[in-house]
């Protein structure tokens, strides 16, 4: 999948306001390694925390160039996604390259960030010519997504292929 883009404002918050920023020009080096690695600690607890989980998974934070590196091997194409999707829709991230293989290859999913005005109705609309598909969307997304209506602007949501 490579290099994805994601909206550095927009996301979960789970570094208390500071551990992904960039440290300042003159902290010392230890402080910017313990706040990176606070910060992947967290989002590797998150991902935990979805029920998530790949082989040998490793979520390395560079934030001072709000940058995540995941690596591990996920049990399918739908888990990978849903890892790096669990990385970038975190406040203070804004690319995250995947690093990451599977066990059973598939068809990748296509993204859409989420924009103010969008539903999931209306984005299954487009991607599928079905409006009524959007529970489609909404269980690739969970689960990050507890309800279809709980999407927000700069959110990065999962369009697998239609089936």
């Amino acid at each position: 999948m490579g290099m994805l883009d994601f909206i550095k404002e927009a996301g979960e918050k789970l570094f208390g306001g500071s551990a992904a920023k960039a440290a300042p020009a003159d902290a010392p080096s230890a402080d910017v390694d313990a706040a990176n690695r606070a910060a992947g600690d967290a989002i590797e607890g998150y991902i935990k925390q979805m029920n998530l989980d790949a082989t040998g998974l490793m979520v390395q934070v560079d934030g001072a160039q709000a940058l995540v590196t995941v690596f591990g091997v996920a049990p399918d194409q739908a888990t990978r996604e849903k890892i790096v999707l669990c990385c970038g829709n975190v406040q203070g991230v804004e690319k995250v390259e995947d690093k990451m293989s599977v066990n059973v290859d598939s068809i990748e999913s296509t993204w859409h960030t989420v924009v103010k005005g969008d539903t999931l109705w209306a984005i299954s609309q487009t991607a599928y010519g079905n409006g009524a598909l959007y529970t489609t969307i909404f269980e690739a997304n969970q689960p990050m997504l507890s309800h279809p209506d709980k999407i927000y602007p700069g959110q990065k949501l999962r369009i697998p292929p239609k089936a």
